[in-house]
């Protein structure tokens, strides 16, 4: 089963490939020649929306802009529903910047906070707003959230990958900037515009980073898109219950491919 599930995504995101990106045919050569001595180390994708995107050539860089702008896994209209037209938003762990840039399409007007650990991860995420004309609204901090200021250890494997964290398996370990959630939200707010949507997929810091934050700073969030990942003596209820008594209550969750992982959306009643 494994290897049919393999080879039913790869035929998934072939056939995706032209509906999505404008310079497909320079896409389909970099992903053919990945693994040969024609490989070139970065990709520029431009996508149908106007966008255009620059990664790492590595799987691991990809799959969010499949994920986001193709698949639409995090329900962006509903998620964004209801939402102020200057509503602020927090992208913690935005990976090369595809959710931001997904964000300031739907909300126009939104300032998007974006907090990337992985040091290569950023860098790109920051090349990506800028060539994107976003940089006025959409801010990258090269920094981890945490449950307090300080420094935060990862692994990182360089290439951008979506499962550079605590968790990851492949890569060296770095020490990078760390930022409470509450000050975060702060920074945030420091323009005026209530921080109202929080985005996080941080590969297992998310019990830190919520568990230790104020209630107080959650006061004007009306929506969360939160990725839970297996660590060692927590799980999600305890995220549930921490964000229950602040009006925050699920209304779609999926089930990841092992014990303890997946996505839960959550909108205050």
């Amino acid at each position: 089963m494994p290897a049919l599930r393999s080879t039913s995504h790869l035929t998934k995101r072939i056939r995706q490939t032209p509906g999505l990106f404008r310079n497909f045919p320079t896409v389909f050569w970099d992903l053919g020649t990945q693994r040969t001595r024609f490989a070139r180390d970065e990709m520029t994708l431009r996508l149908r929306n106007g966008y255009q995107v620059t990664i790492p050539n590595a799987d691991g860089a990809r799959y969010p802009i499949y994920e986001i702008f193709a698949d639409d896994a995090y329900g962006m209209a509903e998620l964004t529903r209801g939402l102020s037209p200057k509503a602020a938003v927090l992208d913690i762990g935005g990976q090369v910047g595809c959710f931001a840039l997904a964000v300031a399409a739907e909300l126009p007007q939104a300032t998007v906070h974006v907090y990337e650990a992985s040091p290569t991860s950023a860098s790109y995420a920051e090349r990506n707003v800028r060539d994107n004309g976003l940089a006025s609204r959409v801010s990258v901090h090269a920094a981890a959230l945490a449950g307090e200021d300080g420094e935060f250890s990862l692994i990182d494997n360089g290439d951008a990958s979506v499962l550079n964290g605590i968790t990851a398996r492949e890569g060296k370990e770095v020490v990078v900037p760390a930022v409470s959630f509450d000050n975060a939200v702060a920074a945030a707010r420091a323009d005026g515009n209530p921080v109202e949507l929080v985005k996080m997929d941080v590969e297992g810091a998310e019990y830190d980073v919520v568990l230790r934050s104020s209630p107080a700073s959650w006061a004007d969030v009306r929506a969360v898109a939160l990725e839970y990942h297996p660590v060692a003596g927590h799980s999600l209820d305890e995220l549930l219950a921490f964000l229950a008594p602040l009006g925050l209550t699920p209304y779609h969750q999926e089930d990841g491919t092992e014990p303890g992982l997946g996505m839960v959306w959550l909108r205050r009643a």
